[in-house]
This record gives structure tokens, C-alpha cells and sequence, in this order.
């Protein structure tokens, strides 16, 4: 009996498979996060406009809050009041009379921080600027690279307008933790999160600014108990948020005690 011929696949073979595995799979990411996200109500709200003045009761220098980001930013999934720009300038407010001003708008990715947020909030010359993205980069599977360069650009421009501005950067959430996603998903959500805080850690500590580490700090309440979602299963409600804001108030004082 003759044996039948070996299979030997030659490099160029075996990465061309590769490639064609992980580009069928970033399309199978794709259109799973496309199935989760309209499978239900996950509506989004515009964040209020005006500046908002927090009184300080212990006097102090005025300080100038400038908030970008996406929904995390505008406090999607509770109420306004509730969410991340009101607790960081509520915080501020121990120092003193705290304007806030919240260009966030739900959606958005770091290109669109940049890009469409950013120069409208030049003019302000903020003296504390939270800078909450990256859960929409998880999702929408955009390249590490193009993070850091966005995020050096407008850590860049902010500082122009500024020299002595203070910047904090959230990071994405653990998108892992979501319970619209469901394994495999989840699992990669889980990957691309990790990957993404990194790169911005990474680039954090080239420019010099503070990170609040919300995902590796909060991802394991959030994975352990569903009632910190609200009803979309997506955003954080309001206790969601509340475990959130802690992280983000010691960020902030890392950020204003650091020598700059």
C-alpha cells in the first residue's frame, strides 16, 4: 500500500491562512458588535453645552474643567448629574469655584476627539482637562497607532493653549464586562481593552500625564455584578458610575500634586 503524500505547507501558505483567519474574524467582530449594539435601546443624548459653575466653600484659585470624550464623558445610562464631568468637577470644587465645560459627545472615538471636539475647546485654555475615550476603539477595532497619535495631538494642542494644564486620561472601560456582548465577543472585547489601556498608558507616560485606570480597577465590580448597568446593558447607571468616579477623583489629585 502506498502511502499517501505528506502535507507540508510552506511559510508563505501558512501566513497567508493566518491572514485570511484574522481578517474573517475582525469581520465576524465587526458585525457582532453591529448585532449587539441594535439589538436593543442604546440611545444616545447630547451632553449639555453651557458652562457650568461648581462654588467652592473653601475659596481657592478659579479652575477651568474642559471635558472631551464619549458617552463614559456625558454620563450615558443615568442621569447628567450623575456621570463623570459633574463628579471631577464637584472634586475640583474642595480646591475652588470650578467652571466646566463638556464637549463629550456619545459615540465618539479618540479621530473624533481630535478632530471634532478639540477645536472648539482650544479657546478655553483649561487648567484640568479629563480626557475619557476609547471604549468606541475598542468596538470599532481602531488601530493602536492611531490612538497614541491622536491622543499626542491633542495632548499636544491643549498644552499649546496651556502650557500648565493638568490632563487625565480614563481610558477605555472593561468592555469585557458589558453583558449586551456575549462569548466570543466578550472574550475579545476583553483582548482589545487590554491592548488599548496599554497603548495608552504607553503613551501617557511620554507625555507626561496621569491615567485613571477605571478598567483594571473597576472591571472585576462590574463583571461580578450586573445592577451597576443600566436597562441597555451597555452604559453604566448610576451606581455604575458612582464606582467609576472615585478612580477618577485620586487621578485627579495625582494630576494637580505632580511637579509639571
Amino acid at each position: 500500500m502506498t502511502r499517501p503524500p505528506s502535507f507540508n505547507p510552506s511559510p508563505r501558505r501558512v501566513l497567508t491562512g493566518v491572514a485570511l483567519a484574522a481578517v474573517a474574524g475582525v469581520g465576524v467582530l465587526a458585525a457582532e458588535v453591529l448585532w449587539a449594539l441594535r439589538g436593543g435601546s442604546v440611545a444616545f443624548s447630547p451632553v449639555p453645552a453651557a458652562a457650568r459653575a461648581f462654588v467652592s466653600a473653601a475659596g481657592g484659585e478659579p479652575i477651568t474643567l474642559l471635558v472631551l470624550g464619549d458617552s463614559t464623558a456625558v454620563g450615558q445610562g443615568a442621569d447628567y448629574e450623575s456621570g463623570i464631568a459633574v463628579a471631577a468637577a464637584q472634586h475640583l470644587a474642595r480646591r475652588g469655584p470650578v467652571t466646566l465645560r463638556n464637549r463629550a459627545v456619545s459615540g465618539a472615538t479618540w479621530a473624533d476627539v481630535r478632530a471634532e471636539q478639540l477645536p472648539a475647546a482650544m479657546k478655553f485654555g483649561p487648567d484640568v482637562v479629563v480626557l475619557a475615550a476609547g471604549a468606541n476603539d475598542v468596538t470599532h477595532l481602531t488601530s493602536l497607532g492611531s490612538v497614541q497619535r491622536d491622543i499626542e495631538q491633542t495632548v499636544t494642542a491643549l498644552r499649546t493653549a496651556n502650557p500648565r494644564a493638568r490632563v487625565v486620561l480614563t481610558g477605555a472601560p472593561d468592555m469585557g464586562a458589558v453583558p449586551r456582548f456575549l462569548p466570543p465577543l466578550r472574550w475579545v472585547a476583553t483582548w482589545r481593552t487590554q491592548r488599548l489601556n496599554a497603548a495608552i498608558e504607553e503613551t501617557a507616560t511620554e507625555l507626561a500625564v496621569t491615567v485613571a485606570p477605571i478598567a483594571q480597577r473597576t472591571g472585576a465590580l462590574f463583571r461580578a455584578n450586573r445592577g451597576l448597568f443600566a436597562a441597555d446593558d451597555f452604559h453604566p447607571n448610576a451606581s455604575g458610575y458612582a464606582t467609576w468616579n472615585p478612580v477618577l477623583a485620586e487621578a485627579l489629585d495625582r494630576a494637580l500634586s505632580a511637579q509639571h
